[in-house]
């Protein structure tokens, strides 16, 4: 087995990812199958659960874990599943737990990511999408729960995604360089969270192995 391999395997299934996800429709299904449903993110999730659908009979699901950092799947080498708003300002995407990804590097010399851009409709001003999500969980998410002690703002939920672009990224000790640092902040205990990678969206090339173009 081979990236390559990988890589000639995700460029054929991939492709019949769907398209237009629509907010509702994919909680629903989401939570038919048990998977991630009341997460606010829930386009990022659905992501995931239709990549393990249309994967899961080639790759392992989860891949390898190091110490408490898992990797999304695994065939040759270790991927992870991210998705990003193509719309956004900022023009970055959070990749996974640093250590965890320079350990997997080390092992394998390489390390894929799976790069879901889509365009996003966000929630109206009285957020029925929300409250639609809420009423549907009949108690809150530990989200909520979290941000109610915080005495945050809500935040403005996807309402639907569409699916433009997926990209497949190699990492390795060469291209790392190009990677910068997230900072995460701290735990609830006070203590600094670990740091990930972050992808500058104009630096993508040195990381492109292929794309799925859904346009």
């Amino acid at each position: 087995m081979s990236m390559q391999g990988d890589v000639k395997i995700l460029l054929h299934h991939l492709k019949g990812m769907p398209v237009i996800w629509d907010g509702k429709s994919c909680i629903q299904e989401m939570k038919e199958q048990d998977y991630q449903w009341r997460q606010m993110e829930w386009w990022a999730f659905y992501f995931e659960l239709k990549s393990r659908n249309l994967l899961e009979t080639e790759f392992e699901f989860p891949g390898d874990r190091v110490g408490r950092v898992g990797f999304d799947l695994k065939r040759s080498v270790n991927w992870d599943l991210k998705c990003k708003a193509i719309k956004s300002d900022e023009h970055k995407a959070i990749l996974n737990d640093k250590e965890a990804m320079k350990d997997s590097i080390q092992r394998y010399g390489e390390h894929g990511v799976i790069l879901a851009l889509c365009d996003v409709e966000y929630n109206d001003v009285d957020r029925t999408f929300q409250k639609w999500h809420a009423k549907l969980m009949e108690k809150p998410s530990k989200y909520t729960v979290e941000r109610e002690k915080r005495t945050s703002n809500s935040r403005y939920r996807k309402t639907s995604a569409t699916l433009d672009e997926i990209l497949l990224l190699r990492i390795t000790e060469d291209n790392l360089q190009y990677l910068s640092t997230f900072k995460q902040g701290r735990n609830s205990n006070g203590n600094p969270r670990r740091e990930k990678y972050m992808l500058d969206l104009e630096e993508v090339d040195r990381f492109l192995i292929d794309t799925i173009s859904f346009r």
